[in-house]
């Protein structure tokens, strides 16, 4: 196990529930309705399922690679995988067997490739489109103006689970400056689904910095690394 202690890591999760309890109450939300996704990409097995063991359920990794080393052995079967990395369009296949949600379905090629992989497998995989709201050119994400299609071709995928969006947002000092990314990603969202009659539930957006900011805007799953993980 890494070097963060079982003592710690439970101090660190009850931190972070705290703070989601504090942030969804502020806003009349219930902290149920947040899933706390931990992001594991910075520790080993073990660390995870001691996370495991003191009650969290979703975990996200980054590649596609290192999951396959972790997961070897895997979690335990109420756990829910999600990868939150770019993904290479020929490492699909791989992907699909190791993550029960792809959070990061960016452009058609992708979704092609993850229709194929999933059809494959006679299985309907949930993803989200990731956006990348604040333009930002070294991020990965659709832009606003071109997730049109990208809906479309997911929503006549006949085995992908189109279930809501995914942004990252810029790193700041201060998470009020990135509050209208967040709000943004929502109103996408609601647009998306007056326009589709489709239910898109889930908004993944915020990590350490910024998800109390987040969950007031309206995020469903906030990304938590370093606040749980150190």
């Amino acid at each position: 196990m890494s070097q963060i202690t079982i003592a710690s890591l439970q101090g660190r999760i009850e931190a972070v529930r705290e703070s989601v309890e504090f942030a969804a109450d502020h806003v009349g939300r219930s902290a149920s309705d947040v899933t706390i996704v931990a992001v594991s990409k910075t520790v080993d097995r073990e660390t995870m399922q001691a996370a495991y063991d003191l009650g969290l359920r979703h975990f996200g990794e980054n590649r596609v690679q290192d999951a396959r080393r972790k997961l070897a052995e895997p979690m335990p079967v109420d756990c829910t995988m999600h990868l939150i990395g770019q993904l290479q369009t020929n490492k699909a296949n791989y992907a699909v067997d190791l993550f029960q949600v792809i959070e990061s379905v960016d452009r058609p090629s992708l979704a092609e490739e993850l229709e194929k992989q999933a059809a494959r497998r006679g299985i309907r995989l949930p993803v989200l489109v990731q956006v990348n709201v604040a333009g930002e050119e070294q991020k990965a994400g659709c832009a606003p103006e071109d997730i049109d299609p990208l809906v479309n071709q997911i929503i006549w995928s006949e085995h992908l689970d189109l279930r809501g969006l995914m942004t990252i947002a810029p790193l700041v000092d201060d998470a009020e400056d990135v509050r209208p990314v967040f709000r943004r990603l929502r109103e996408l969202r609601d647009r998306l689904q007056s326009d589709s009659g489709l239910e898109l539930p889930v908004l993944s957006m915020g990590m350490t910095n910024d998800f109390p900011v987040a969950i007031e805007e309206g995020a469903t799953h906030v990304r938590i690394g370093r606040a749980i993980f150190g």
